[in-house]
């Protein structure tokens, strides 16, 4: 635009010279010319404003009417019918100003009016948008609305995700802590004949149990209820948190060994020391259900550079006894779609009289 502004001109002030101008018109012609190129970029953003500032100019010299031109074409195109005409206006008066005082030789001033008039309808005509246009502008309206709702899409997706893994994790946390008081009430229910002290911590630990569990209920509710809420920063366990897993197990009555064989545990990526405390936490869980009062053992061995790998046996229940609670089924499923996740596997069997639940965990050096 500055290119092509600056061009015409300076076309008019050769003009002006050719034709023997003064030296004052002269000066004003190329003082006016300079000012119309630097202020037509101004067009782009205020097109309206632009346009009349440019008309005050081409009042005074000719040098101003490409610019002045110019801006009423950008208007036509950027702006409503009624500012396009008030442009066209202003224009066609400043030229009929000019004409009064600088009328071009060998043309009337009736004639000049009438090719101004001509040449701000064809700016008119030639920047009214095109028929496509609208149609161009509804279709970028419509891809613009798709992208936001797949960025929105995405986003709802994120956060039922988190969602999901925030209320498995606290799943897993509420049935380790029942199956600990399904351990103790059972122990109150058989050994009545038990000293009072321990009946009396038996019944501590079963109401204190019960007010915990409550609590993390609360929060498997508050987490699928409250989509705004954050558990972002919830505090996760990790594999040092494994033997204070065990001892809780063991004030249960149950009887739980741990060998412990890991090197650099603070070392372990927190995805599989999570994964690796939920083996342990879920296979506890089920020998309170499946195995009660029989023997558990927990293997741990690994170090960086290696796989952590996690053993849990425990022997199986004689024939026809009943699990202590109902299960659900489904969690050794999670929890192989959990260790799949952090990139190790899962295996289960039972053999040699012994429930087998085995873990490897990838553990980078």
């Amino acid at each position: 635009m500055v290119a092509a502004t600056g061009l015409l001109a300076g076309l008019s002030v050769w003009g002006t010279v050719s034709e023997g101008g003064t030296r004052e018109r002269l000066v004003l012609d190329i003082a006016v010319a300079v000012v119309g190129c630097a202020a037509s970029p101004v067009l782009l953003r205020r097109p309206v404003g632009g346009a009349l500032g440019l008309s005050v100019l081409a009042a005074l010299s000719p040098a101003a009417t490409p610019a002045a031109t110019a801006g009423a074409l950008q208007v036509a195109q950027s702006r409503p019918f009624p500012a396009a005409v008030a442009v066209a206006a202003a224009g066609v008066a400043a030229h009929a100003a000019q004409g009064l005082w600088r009328l071009n030789s060998g043309i009337s001033l009736g004639w000049w009016l009438v090719l101004i008039v001509v040449a701000y309808a064809a700016a008119r005509r030639l920047g009214r948008p095109r028929p496509g246009a609208p149609r161009a502008h509804r279709l970028a309206a419509r891809a613009r609305a798709a992208a936001e709702a797949e960025q929105g899409r995405r986003v709802a997706e994120a956060r039922m995700l988190e969602r999901t893994r925030m209320a498995r994790e606290m799943h897993d946390v509420l049935a380790h802590r029942l199956s600990l008081l399904a351990t103790y009430a059972g122990a109150l229910e058989y050994r009545p004949d038990a000293p009072p002290e321990r009946l009396a911590h038996a019944a501590g630990v079963v109401r204190t149990g019960v007010h915990q569990a409550l609590e993390e209920l609360r929060e498997v509710i508050g987490v699928l209820r409250d989509e705004e809420r954050d558990f972002g920063d919830r505090p996760q366990p990790v594999l040092a948190d494994v033997p204070r897993l065990v001892e809780e197990s063991r004030d249960a009555g149950a009887a739980v060994t741990l060998r412990d064989g890991v090197a650099e545990a603070a070392s372990l990526p927190p995805a599989a020391g999570r994964a690796a405390y939920r083996v342990v936490q879920e296979g506890l869980t089920n020998a309170r259900k499946h195995a009660a009062g029989l023997p558990v053992q927990v293997t741990l061995e690994g170090r960086p550079g290696t796989d952590l790998e996690i053993d849990l046996r425990n022997p199986l229940p004689p024939d026809g006894a009943p699990p202590l609670t109902a299960g659900s089924g489904t969690g050794l499923v999670g929890l192989t779609e959990r260790v799949r996740l952090a990139g190790g596997l899962l295996d289960h069997e039972t053999a040699g009289g012994e429930f087998r639940l085995r873990a490897r965990l990838p553990w980078p050096a």
